[in-house]
Order: structure tokens, then sequence, then C-alpha cells
């Protein structure tokens, strides 16, 4: 008679011959049979590699390119991706500049406003008067 961790190892086989797709078909039936049982299959699966060896997709700090044979070409490639790299960090400065310049200006128009007011710190705006805890405001006596 098998033991459970031979039961565990023939299953473990058995997916494996289905991939990457099979950890994922597995992983999905254990989400809906048992919640638990989804989340251990899945930190299985990605931590013994079972999911298929990750592909490094970052060579030379470019994204997925590999070499197409042709140096002129991908030396081009790699120019025209940099030069792009440093418009999307050139832009992203001028958006933060702009950003920084528009709340400038709003805070600027703000104190302008309070300024206009004659709002003093120091002044406190009139209290309203005080009802009683039904919400009912008290008569004046006088």
């Amino acid at each position: 008679m098998d033991t459970v961790l031979d039961i565990l190892k023939q299953t473990r086989d058995w997916v494996d011959q289905y991939g990457a797709k099979g950890w994922i078909a597995a992983m999905v039936l254990g989400f809906i049979f048992g919640g638990p049982l989804g989340l251990i299959i899945l930190f299985y699966a990605l931590g013994t590699g079972r999911m298929g060896k990750c592909k490094n997709k970052w060579r030379n700090g470019r994204r997925g390119f590999s070499p197409s044979g042709n140096e002129a070409f991908d030396s081009y490639r790699n120019e025209t991706l940099k030069r792009l790299e440093d418009e999307q960090a050139a832009f992203r400065k001028f958006m933060a500049k702009l950003r920084a310049a528009k709340d400038k200006a709003e805070f600027d128009q703000f104190m302008d406003v309070r300024e206009a007011r004659g709002f003093d710190e120091a002044e406190k705006p009139p209290t309203p008067p005080r009802g009683n805890d039904f919400g009912e405001s008290t008569p004046a006596t006088a």
C-alpha cells in the first residue's frame, strides 16, 4: 500500500508531464475545491521551479531583445532605445516641474484671496449659538 508521500510524488510527476499548464490547472482546481490548497500548490510550483524556467527577459538592460545577428541593426536599436529612455526621463522631470508650478500658482492664488479678505489668524470666526441635546436652539433670555 502506498503512503501519502508516495501518492503526492506520483501526483507531482503526473502534473509535471503537462508542464506549466498542468500546474496552473492544478492550482485553479485547488482554489475551487479548497482555497488554501490552491495557495499551497501555487507556492510549491513557484518555489520549486515547476512552472517552467523563467527566461531572462532583461538582457543588457533591454526588454527581451536578443541579438538579431546584424550588428548595425542591433547598434541602431540599442541607440534608439537609449534615446527613448532618456526622453522618457526628461518628460517625467518636465511633468514634475509642471505639477510643482501648478501647485505653487494655486497656493499663491489662495494666499492672495486670503489677504484680500483681511483674514487674521488671531481673529476667530463667530461661534454659532449652541443648542440643546435635541438639536434645538435655546431661546435667548432677556
